[in-house]
């Protein structure tokens, strides 16, 4: 994985590449505009991270042209803009996502690694049974019905819907969907997987295959 990093503040800028290479991304920076649309023009990347607000202009300006022009590399925002006018004016201009500051590195590091799993010509919308999962819109349904979940229960239910009927081990998951101070030898996986299956509810989707982990299938486990 290859991110761009655009951030006029050199500390959060360093901050948050440094968060992403310890994730195992590769990582470029540029502290304006100008700068990331040289490099984006001589490097291919998997996923963008632009602060709003640049010293030479609004980055959801600057997206929503390169979108206009067929441009489709996932985007996350930052900014200290919180309103839902905000939020909506971000998604609007084509962003895949939006951090309001102050954030947790960490949870940004996430978020970069799913947009760029994404961004591999995926659909964004990933259907299996009656579950319907929005990677776009973070939002997952079952029978119709918008469910709430946490962004690791999300994570983990995304993983494993971009992968149905495949066995995915908690280690695999892990890796994916936490950062890279997680201890894999705790439980933390089987956690998060019984209260995604008590908020999905029954036909059970997500079954455990002893020794060797999970499986999105429906309906009922594989041996």
């Amino acid at each position: 994985m290859r991110v761009l990093v655009v951030e006029d503040d050199e500390d959060l800028r360093i901050s948050v590449s440094v968060e992403l290479s310890a994730a195992g991304v590769e990582v470029s920076q540029a502290p304006d505009l100008s700068t990331a649309d040289a490099l984006l023009r001589q490097v291919s990347v998997d996923c963008v991270v632009f602060d709003r607000m640049l010293p030479d202009g609004d980055a959801l300006d600057y997206v929503q042209r390169r979108r206009r022009a067929g441009w489709c590399v996932p985007v996350l925002f930052l900014t200290a803009r919180d309103s839902i006018a905000d939020r909506v004016a971000g998604f609007a201009a084509g962003g895949d996502d939006y951090l309001v500051k102050p954030f947790s590195v960490a949870e940004m590091a996430a978020r970069v690694r799913t947009l760029c799993r994404r961004g591999d010509g995926r659909p964004s919308v990933l259907r299996h049974a009656d579950l319907e999962v929005d990677c776009a819109r973070r939002a997952v349904r079952r029978g119709g019905v918008l469910l709430t979940l946490s962004d690791k229960e999300f994570a983990v239910l995304e993983y494993l819907a971009i992968r149905p009927d495949q066995v995915v081990s908690r280690t695999d998951l892990i890796e994916h969907c936490w950062d890279a101070a997680a201890d894999p030898m705790s439980n933390v996986v089987d956690v998060v997987v019984k209260r995604l299956r008590r908020k999905l509810g029954s036909p059970e989707l997500i079954h455990t295959i002893r020794g060797r982990g999970y499986r999105l299938g429906a309906y009922g486990p594989v041996p």
